[in-house]
């Protein structure tokens, strides 16, 4: 897969079909992007679990924040990763070990060896991309902000969707 060039309809099937999100390197400081993003992601109806070990045990946006992904009891849909792009393969491999069916790596972290390594696992890998960043564009929320979807339609999206029915 070309990990530069994402379709639309690649990374809104990931959207829609996840439920529970855990993300590595989360933030309790409320200015970090892990935070933000966290936030926007609950908000949106997503389950997200923050994965820290120096927040290990602590509470954040009302989950329980673990010290890895092998921690976490509960089935991981997505592993979103705010680390650097060294620490990528690592948490790959934790991945791979709970099962998680996509690694989603934030804007500037890209590793093509540890996405090759996700893909033969059979996960579906998104790099140097922000999940708060994609669910708005493509659910037409960013254009309400300025930003634009280039989509003009009557249909509801189904990003949109599919969250508030399970709000």
């Amino acid at each position: 897969m070309d990990h530069e060039n994402y379709s639309d309809e690649y990374i809104g099937d990931i959207l829609a079909e996840t439920k529970t999100i855990a993300v590595v390197g989360a933030s309790d400081n409320v200015v970090r992007p892990s935070y933000m993003v966290m936030k926007y992601l609950k908000r949106k109806g997503y389950r997200v679990i923050p994965v820290n070990p120096g927040k290990a045990g602590n509470e954040l946006l009302g989950e329980t924040v673990y010290a890895s992904l092998k921690d976490i009891k509960d089935p991981v849909d997505m592993v979103d990763c705010f680390r650097a792009s060294d620490a990528i393969p690592g948490i790959v491999e934790e991945a791979k070990a709970i099962k998680a069916k996509v690694i989603w790596t934030q804007l500037g972290v890209f590793h093509s060896e540890a996405a090759r390594d996700a893909e033969e696992a059979g996960m579906k890998v998104v790099m140097n991309r922000c999940p708060k960043i994609e669910f708005g564009r493509l659910s037409g929320e960013i254009a309400y902000m300025g930003g634009t979807s280039r989509i003009i339609s009557s249909k509801r999206n189904k990003l949109l969707g599919k969250r508030n029915e399970r709000t």
